[in-house]
């Protein structure tokens, strides 16, 4: 049968949810976040290998013979400052990846997937006589920059590591909590990131003859980049190009000699993703050229993460589980998400399927009396600073799905068995 969380584990965990939530790390910098869950993989018995791709954590309990699952939680915050109002919200300031000091909140609920994934751990190492296995708890760093899954597996994770039979992840989103969403095949979108410098020549505010000025070049740029889906990309397909920063210049009268625009592209199809790319490309150094820039832009990758997929037969497998577990009802069948994940990258490391799903984490009475209103739109979603999942339902049902699924392949029994 799978093992219930306790009141008293769930008050716990709350606890622990809310330290987390209040010290929230940014990406790569996860160096109190891994100590937690590190810490408590120890005392629950696993052996725990820490500082793989540099915080990552990994721990790993033997059961004996049978399935090896992989259960993965991200652990990184996102330098949003937060505005929750929380008695628990964060106050914490960090220095992001390109320098900039600012607040840093968990606007994703990544310390909601890790107490999910410590609650877990807890109870498959509480009840060994219910299954026989091997698991994998696996606390990944760098989620929301792309470098956490590649950094691991950069750092030898294949090699260190038993190989699992099936890897599963999952992630809190802004729907009713203790819902779960699920979907074969395609999940989530890819995600690339770039940052574009365009050159110009600098000059006195009073004299723009004698400059090229980079402010215009890429005002121009982020203005005929938004033609790119609307008039290179099928109806039929679907795509997204968001410039989310433009920087050039730090005083009203001097022409700067450079602009920075850092954008991301989302994608369903490997030939939309080419294509869109390709454009940007050569929009870019079109404007340049048109503006007679003294040398051609600078395109640097700062990130991208694969399309999320899920397999086919174990996510049929996994629905069945939770279909038995939860009840149909709570039970629903999602579309593909415009939001992005490395998660797939650690399946395909092995050579593994994988499934990921979803978990609602908004207060189900805001969320019907929201689609009474017609006003769902105006509900907190991961990333805005507001965000913040209910804890309760929502810590239970995302441990219950975790050790759902993998009892699937351990052999556990569902309370609707």
């Amino acid at each position: 049968m799978i093992p219930t969380p306790s009141d008293s584990l769930l008050a716990e965990l709350e606890d622990i949810y809310k330290d987390l939530h209040a010290n929230p790390e940014l990406s790569m910098q996860e160096q109190r976040t891994a100590g937690v869950a590190g810490a408590w993989l120890e005392r629950c018995g696993y052996e725990v290998t820490a500082g793989i791709g540099r915080t990552g954590v990994v721990g790993v309990l033997r059961n004996g013979d049978g399935a090896t699952v992989l259960l993965r939680a991200d652990m990184d915050a996102l330098p949003v400052t937060e505005a929750t109002g929380l008695a628990y919200a964060s106050h914490a300031t960090g220095v992001d990846r390109f320098g900039a000091k600012g607040g840093v909140a968990h606007a994703c609920g990544h310390d909601m997937h890790v107490a999910w994934l410590m609650g877990a751990a807890r109870l498959l190492a509480e009840n060994k006589d219910a299954w026989r296995g091997t698991v994998i708890a696996l606390f990944q760093p760098g989620e929301e920059t792309g470098e956490g899954a590649h950094a691991m597996i950069a750092d030898g994770l294949v090699q260190r590591l038993p190989r699992p039979d099936i890897v599963f992840g999952q992630h809190v989103v802004p729907a009713p909590a203790g819902v779960i969403g699920w979907r074969a095949g395609t999940v989530m979108a890819a995600s690339d990131s770039w940052e574009v410098t365009l050159f110009g020549r600098g000059a006195h505010g009073s004299m723009p003859q004698k400059s090229i000025d980079p402010v215009v070049m890429a005002a121009a740029t982020v203005m005929r980049l938004q033609g790119v889906v609307s008039r290179e990309v099928a109806m039929s397909d679907a795509a997204v190009v968001s410039v989310g920063a433009l920087q050039a210049g730090s005083t009203e009268n001097v022409i700067p000699d450079h602009a920075l625009l850092r954008l991301n592209v989302r994608s369903f199809n490997a030939e939309v993703r080419a294509r869109v790319l390709a454009a940007i490309r050569r929009i870019v150094a079109a404007e340049a050229a048109a503006s007679g820039a003294p040398k051609p832009p600078d395109i640097t990758v700062l990130g991208e993460h694969p399309l999320t997929r899920n397999d086919a037969a174990a996510t049929d497998k996994v629905r069945q589980a939770f279909e038995r577990q939860f009840g149909q009802d709570r039970v629903q069948q999602v579309e593909p998400s415009s939001a992005s994940e490395d998660f797939g990258l650690l399946g395909a490391a092995w050579g593994v399927p994988s499934v990921f799903w979803f978990v609602g984490g908004t207060d189900p009475d805001r969320f019907t009396a929201a689609m009474a209103a017609g006003t769902v739109d105006e509900l907190p979603v991961n990333h805005a600073p507001d965000f913040a999942p209910v804890i309760h339902p929502t810590m239970n049902a995302g441990i219950t799905a975790m050790l759902t699924a993998a009892g699937a392949w351990f052999g556990m029994e569902t309370s609707g068995s």
